[in-house]
């Protein structure tokens, strides 16, 4: 039996922050009060004052490259970066090799979480142009929604076939999450950069390339489409400014049919970045602009982006350091995330109750998650504390990605995580790790 008092910390929780203190029994939260004292010597005391108690991150998208691209990654190797960084469930995507095309295929990636993972799981199913009959098999509440790959990346998943599009969002009853980018404008732009520089593409290009243009008619279709069809559509990673007037913030989320997400090095880099960070900071769709990144925060703050996520895609070193054409798209992220995002509160953009609303209370309303991401009595303890004056700064080192790399080396965050529970499991502590994991497979109240 795991128990637990964290005493003194300012929890933050529904838009509030107060101090207090937290029990945990087993996998549960069951007490929270100004004050708690406990006899047993099995319960062990922590002294948080001064740190901030958070829901841990729910993570809607991440690549972990199990099955068949383990030289990058493993469900084990990268969960484990995950509770490191704060993040205690993740979502992740369809495109490993094989594909999570079939049931059977997607339910043997829960085989391998189920013995492997140190942070709670879910996966999507993937949809193609033709795999609809397999989609109308998937239990929604079992399985966290469907990956529709509107724009071509990392597995090549494109449904761009317009009727098999329709039947995908007029007949499942999933969630869909898409990546919408046009394939056409990204094919025209990409041959007048051939034109121009032959086979060595500047990166700066990147963004050119896969332009604001290209995101804006893919996600404008994307949305068309689900209003038509009533479908439920979840747009993934918004890059441009351009791009969030599609979205409303007029009903609570709840009620939302159609949402979005904005990722971590979206809201931190900008198309400046290229020229110290070069492919690194490759992702698809790309790093924009300045403005860019600035409307993506005014449509995060005033709600009309409703939760934010990693993208976590990890490649290795060898292979991010190829030329634009051959250095693939992505990059390693959930070690560092929830400390980006403190950092960025440190800087004034965002309140920490606001962040926690963005990374963990929305992402369970989103996906209707059960008994996670909030600090609450009897949900389950998926906890985080974090020091807010603990400076230390991203190498090499300190990265326990497999891949070996961060693209926040070098960068000095002023806050830091010092425990994360999972299931009432203690799994990190201060660099150290429990034993063995406590993960779950999230359930949905759907």
């Amino acid at each position: 039996m795991n128990s637990y008092l964290i005493k003194n910390a300012n929890i933050v929780n529904e838009g509030t922050i107060f101090t207090g203190d937290v029990l945990i029994k087993d996998d549960l939260i069951v007490e929270i009060a100004a004050s708690i004292s406990v006899k047993s010597s099995a319960v062990r005391v922590i002294d948080a004052d001064g740190h901030y108690l958070i829901p841990g991150m729910i993570d809607d998208q991440v690549h972990f490259r199990e099955p068949g691209l383990t030289h990058k990654a493993t469900i084990a190797t990268e969960s484990k970066a995950a509770v490191a960084g704060g993040i205690t469930t993740f979502i992740e995507m369809p495109n490993t090799v094989p594909q999570a095309t079939t049931i059977d295929l997607l339910e043997d990636k829960f085989a391998i979480a189920a013995e492997d993972s140190w942070a709670n799981y879910s996966f999507m199913f993937g949809g193609t142009n033709d795999n609809l009959e397999e989609i109308l098999k998937v239990d929604p509440t079992k399985v966290a929604g469907l990956k529709l790959f509107l724009g071509s990346s990392t597995g090549n998943m494109l449904v761009d076939d317009p009727d098999t599009l329709e039947k995908i969002f007029s007949k499942t009853n999933l969630l869909i999450s898409a990546h919408c980018e046009d394939e056409a404008t990204i094919r025209e732009n990409l041959a007048k950069a051939k034109a121009e520089f032959g086979d060595d593409i500047p990166i700066d290009q990147h963004p050119i390339i896969r332009s604001e243009e290209a995101c804006y008619i893919s996600s404008s279709r994307a949305i068309a489409l689900a209003k038509k069809t009533g479908a439920r559509l979840h747009v993934f990673h918004l890059s441009t400014a351009k791009e969030t007037a599609l979205f409303s913030n007029k009903k609570p989320l709840k009620d939302k049919k159609i949402t979005a997400e904005v990722c971590v090095h979206h809201l931190w880099f900008t198309d400046k970045d290229y020229a110290t960070k070069g492919t690194k900071i490759k992702w698809n769709p790309a790093v924009k602009t300045e403005k860019d990144r600035d409307g993506l925060w005014e449509a995060l703050l005033n709600d009309k982006i409703d939760v934010i996520a990693t993208d976590h895609a990890p490649h290795t070193k060898e292979e991010k350091d190829n030329g634009y054409l051959t250095a693939p798209s992505g990059g390693p992220l959930v070690q560092h995330a929830v400390e980006a995002l403190f950092e960025m509160h440190h800087r004034g953009r965002i309140s920490v109750e606001k962040l926690v609303e963005k990374i963990a209370h929305n992402p369970a309303i989103l996906f209707e998650i059960k008994d996670r991401g909030y600090v609450k009595e009897g949900y389950k303890a998926d906890l985080v504390l974090i020091d807010p004056n603990a400076p230390w700064t991203v190498s090499k080192e300190n990265t326990v990605y497999k891949c070996g790399w961060s693209p926040f080396e070098g960068t000095t965050f002023k806050s830091r995580v010092t425990h994360t529970f999972v299931n009432g499991t203690l799994c990190y502590e201060g660099g150290r790790y429990a034993t063995k994991p406590n993960a779950e497979r999230i359930t949905f109240n759907r």
